[in-house]
């Protein structure tokens, strides 16, 4: 799925905006992605899961991370994302149907902490934008 260059530069711009709170993000995004599906817990009996944990936050800031990498390399999300995609399908073994949980709690993430400049077009750029993300992450399970 191909963003126009409009979707593009509305998620490079809202990336920008994200960049400057990657650790809050990404620990409200796995919180809520755990308190949502408690089911995605599986993957994480070594962490402690509790709010604001050390483990929560740093792998949060990881996921963050992870996500403005692939916006830096819209061109070539494969590339970008392989060994990511390698990680998860071969090793870890993570059910697919995760990466779009995940996906909706970081969506409904960026809307609490961007406010007014979570507009309907924001939305929308960034949601086919994580699908991409989604389905290039679990292109190595076919």
């Amino acid at each position: 799925m191909s963003l126009t260059k409009t979707e593009r530069t509305i998620v490079e711009s809202m990336w920008s905006k994200v960049s400057t709170q990657v650790d809050s993000i990404g620990t409200e995004t796995l919180e809520r992605l755990f308190n949502s599906y408690p089911q995605t817990k599986t993957y994480f009996p070594h962490f402690d899961l509790h709010p604001g944990s050390a483990q929560l936050r740093a792998h949060g800031s990881k996921v963050v991370a992870a996500v403005g990498e692939a916006v830096k390399h819209m061109d070539d999300l494969p590339g970008a994302l392989s060994k990511l995609s390698d990680l998860h399908a071969y090793k870890l073994r993570v059910d697919p149907v995760n990466f779009k949980l995940l996906s909706h709690c970081l969506l409904v993430t960026l809307a609490c902490h961007l406010g007014g400049d979570f507009t309907p077009a924001a939305h929308a750029s960034l949601d086919k934008f994580l699908s991409s993300v989604s389905t290039v992450l679990t292109s190595k399970y076919r």
